[in-house]
């Protein structure tokens, strides 16, 4: 064999079940990794042209919602407000305009809102073709234990932006607009700097809730481990609520805990996914045999 060539063994369903492999060449690994990759950008593409070609709908029903008033979750909030005694979670105004001040402004903000809605909606197919290209190096054992990968990191990730777009990108939007150090001074908001808040947002608590699959890759690793997360439970709640001080810049402490809670569920769950995979590991070394 080339010294050039690093030998990589692929498995598909039918050599499975014959129990035959085939040997892979450097070139074919990339050439199989450029496959998967261009069957991830289709399926993008495909989900990207689909919701241009609905792009006024969307606008006015999802993307502009959390700037009405009478948004869900603003009136989940004003009804919160008057179940716990705060009239103050109530919304009953958003003091801004929106604007779009270039010549294409508006093919520009539709073209891109687009590409983030096909990439958000195609986000399975991707991780499921980003597993089959990881799949096959992996040893039986570790394939058994990522077993339901795609399903979780799925349902994590639009949890996580269901999560950013009904929760953290309204609390921070009626909070921004409403701000005023002077009142002659409008707030008149380019469209694009209100769709990079929205899509900042709303895809970093996407990414944010993939917590417990990097506590399990971390554990599986053996730099994590539950002991760990235990003892500085403390410390992680400090660093949950800073975030969501953060996230929510709101200075009333309902909207931060309705951030912060979430991400502590986040962070017990990761503490139990850990303690399995540790117990996991370690009963996998011990049924190693030594070496004499």
């Amino acid at each position: 064999m080339p010294l050039d060539q690093t030998p990589y063994f692929d498995y598909d369903d039918e050599e499975k079940e014959k129990g035959e492999s085939r040997e892979m060449s450097f070139l074919d690994h990339l050439e199989e990794l450029r496959w998967h990759l261009i069957r991830a950008a289709i399926a993008i593409v495909v989900f990207m042209v689909f919701a241009f070609f609905y792009i006024k709908d969307i606008y006015d029903i999802v993307i502009l919602g959390p700037s009405k008033v009478d948004f869900w979750t603003y009136r989940m909030m004003c009804k919160l407000g008057n179940l716990v005694g705060a009239p103050g979670l109530c919304v009953d105004k958003l003091q801004f305009t929106l604007m779009s001040r270039e010549v294409s402004g508006q093919f520009i903000m539709a073209f891109t809102s687009a590409a983030i809605i096909g990439l958000v909606f195609a986000f399975p197919y991707v991780f499921w073709e980003i597993w089959r290209f990881i799949k096959p190096g992996l040893k039986p054992s570790e394939v058994k234990s990522a077993r339901g990968a795609v399903f979780y990191v799925t349902f994590l990730f639009f949890s996580g932006v269901l999560f950013g777009y009904y929760i953290v990108s309204p609390l921070a939007i009626n909070f921004l607009v409403n701000f005023q150090i002077s009142d002659t001074i409008q707030n008149q908001f380019d469209i694009s700097s209100y769709i990079s808040l929205l899509a900042t947002l709303t895809l970093a608590c996407g990414v944010a809730f993939q917590l417990p699959i990097a506590i399990f890759v971390l554990t599986k690793i053996g730099i994590i481990g539950p002991k760990f997360m235990r003892t500085y439970r403390k410390h992680a709640i400090v660093v949950i609520l800073v975030v969501a001080a953060v996230i929510t810049p709101s200075p009333d402490v309902t909207s931060q805990l309705l951030v912060a809670f979430p991400l502590y569920i986040l962070y017990e769950i990761s503490i139990i996914i850990s303690a399995r995979e540790e117990k996991r590991r370690l009963a996998s070394l011990d049924e190693k045999p030594s070496d004499n």
